[in-house]
């Protein structure tokens, strides 16, 4: 794992996440980034609960993934995750997904997140509790 990516969680391949061609199934990455920022919030101690309890939820508005190589059925894959970006209402996560132990780089990709008022779903400010929690375990924070 790089400096720049302060938080990793793996998983293991099962062989419902594969294809006819023995692969892991292209939408399946979605999911992987899905645990590697659920992961890396919990690890922030700002998770999902607590954004929540803070009056927001962030829903995806954004979703991309470049495909490098084929993981395959019982292959542990590491994910890499940052927080890229914290706007007043947005959060932008960034995420490489690498092969265990030889460390092959596999995908890599991105998520952005809108933070929204869960009965109106207007747009509101990421919870400041939120933040600071995410910019201290990057380092960028008090």
């Amino acid at each position: 794992m790089s400096a720049e990516f302060p938080h990793r969680a793996q998983l293991r391949v099962r062989y419902a996440d594969t294809d006819a061609m023995g692969v892991v199934y292209y939408a399946n990455y979605f999911a992987y980034f899905e645990v590697g920022r659920v992961e890396f919030l919990r690890a922030a101690q700002a998770d999902y609960r607590s954004i929540e309890a803070n009056g927001a939820v962030a829903a995806v508005t954004r979703a991309e993934c470049r495909y490098l190589a084929p993981a395959r059925f019982d292959d542990l894959l590491a994910i890499d995750t940052r927080a890229a970006d914290l706007g007043r209402a947005s959060l932008r996560f960034e995420y490489e997904i690498r092969r265990e132990p030889d460390g092959a780089l596999l995908a890599e990709g991105f998520t952005e997140h809108a933070c929204l008022d869960p009965q109106t779903l207007r747009p509101v400010r990421l919870p400041l509790e939120v933040r600071r929690a995410i910019e201290r375990f990057q380092g960028a924070g008090p």
